[in-house]
């Protein structure tokens, strides 16, 4: 679906990504795992051109070589962007915020009125999809983390992308929710086709999730396969410790409350 060709990213003289050349394919859960410092966002934020490559080429399907912001654009409109602090707007609702994944699809002008019933729909569609469709009328700033990081997911759904990229999402949320944002991102993942690719610190939380795991130093792709053939010392050596990280324990997500329909919702009027 997107291929990277010999990219590398530089910052002045520090070469935060080395030489890289991978293939990400329709319908994978690929986590990049590393330490801080590692390469990992620079990667993940290089498949949609957040960070330019110095050097090297990218190729989408469908699109081409992104070599002009016409096909930048393009492909960015169906790339879904989940971040570790959200990015949501506070004071609007939940549906607003969705509603946001729309944007790409309408010329600037359209921005300045609201989004006709079929775009409201689609919103609504997606956050049923994470179990929010109860809280679409809500302020964001009413929300948990970990329903605030949803809220981000079904903004990316929204976009109806064919690929999705998440930075780090759960680095700032509980076990339990940390657990429900990656189950939500995999059966996504293999629902719809979607390239997903995730940045995490928790290797046990990628070897439980992850189709794919790209571990990265010092800006260099060191490991590049299945979890289970991830080893405690190969993952030890990505964090540059004597041991692997012990897993954390399971725990279970919270009940979903009782939903409201697509009827009262789609006529009803947002908060002020």
């Amino acid at each position: 679906m997107i291929q990277l060709h010999k990219v590398s990213v530089q910052y002045g003289s520090f070469t935060a990504l080395h030489s890289t050349t991978l293939a990400f394919v329709p319908g994978q859960f690929t986590v990049l795992l590393g330490a801080s410092g590692a390469g990992k966002s620079t990667l993940l934020r290089s498949l949609n051109l957040l960070a330019r490559p110095s050097a090297g080429h990218i190729t989408v399907d469908g699109v081409g070589e992104l070599d002009h912001a016409g096909r930048v654009h393009e492909h960015r409109k169906r790339t879904g962007m989940i971040f570790q602090q959200h990015q949501l707007i506070a004071r609007q609702s939940v549906l607003a915020n969705v509603l946001l994944g729309r944007i790409g699809y309408h010329p600037a002008w359209r921005t300045m009125f609201p989004l006709p019933y079929g775009e409201r729909r689609i919103a609504l569609e997606c956050l049923e999809r994470v179990g929010l469709l109860h809280k679409a009328l809500e302020r964001v700033d009413c929300l948990s983390g970990g329903q605030q990081q949803r809220v981000g997911i079904a903004r990316a759904l929204a976009q109806q992308p064919r690929l999705m990229l998440a930075d780090e999402p759960v680095a700032s949320l509980d076990p339990a929710s940390s657990r429900q944002v990656l189950a939500q991102l995999k059966r996504f993942c293999h629902e719809d086709g979607i390239t997903i690719v995730v940045s995490l610190h928790q290797v046990d939380l990628a070897c439980e999730y992850a189709d794919r795991i790209i571990g990265l130093s010092h800006g260099h792709v060191v490991f590049d396969s299945t979890p289970d053939a991830l080893t405690p010392v190969q993952a030890a050596a990505l964090y540059e410790q004597k041991t692997a990280p012990s897993e954390a324990p399971d725990h279970q997500a919270k009940p979903i409350e009782p939903k409201a329909t697509f009827v009262q919702l789609a006529t009803a009027k947002e908060p002020a």
